[in-house]
């Protein structure tokens, strides 16, 4: 049984997509032990609940530094065997430790085709309202693994979505979303626990 430990900030409308594959029986041997919030209000906490799933609330504002962040991410994780750590929706930047302890263990979804509209900044609509204003004809989602800077770890997968005339940052996030996210994300979890991602530097090769 592959243990998953999903870190959210908001809705939590992929880790909804992420209990709906498994419920579906699309991830077999994989299971969400646990949900960290980085806020108190984030909807996907009420998700956790009604799932029965555990779920705690580690904001980076009450720590003084990210190493005792990380520490206390960390101790989380560990108290329930995590073995994946999937960001779904998480806006806080983990600290070097973290990341080093979960090395090609943490996934993270980016609702635009990593290299463009991605860094500092780049989460919300904010990607969507940079796509618009480019006027680029597609946009997408990626998953990737994460590294310690913002959305620059190996690349899992990516599916590309259509700019239509008419979007606004609202309509293109949800068809991102449902066309890319909702997809992406269960398929990257279900490849990574049957042993078939291979890491070589900052290429993934699906086996």
């Amino acid at each position: 049984m592959l243990r998953i430990g999903v870190m959210v900030s908001g809705g939590g409308t992929n880790l909804q997509a992420i209990l709906d594959s498994i419920e579906k029986g699309d991830l077999p041997g994989c299971q969400i032990v646990t949900v960290v919030s980085s806020k108190p209000d984030a909807y996907a906490l009420e998700r956790a609940k009604l799932n029965n799933i555990p779920s705690k609330v580690i904001s980076r504002k009450d720590f003084s530094s990210i190493e005792d962040y990380d520490d206390a991410l960390l101790s989380h994780m560990n108290s329930y065997n995590v073995e994946l750590v999937v960001l779904a929706g998480f806006l806080s930047l983990l600290g070097e430790k973290f990341v080093q302890e979960y090395k090609n263990a943490i996934i993270n979804v980016h609702p635009s085709l990593i290299p463009s509209f991605c860094g500092k900044g780049y989460y919300g609509l904010i990607p969507h309202i940079k796509a618009l204003e480019y006027g680029v004809k597609i946009t997408g989602a990626t998953v990737h693994f994460v590294e310690p800077e913002y959305d620059s770890g190996p690349i899992i997968l990516q599916k590309a979505v259509e700019v239509l005339p008419d979007d606004t940052a609202e309509t293109l996030q949800k068809r991102v979303m449902e066309k890319a996210e909702w997809e992406l994300l269960p398929k990257a979890i279900k490849l990574y626990s049957q042993g078939k991602l291979k890491i070589d530097g900052r290429h993934v090769e699906i086996l």
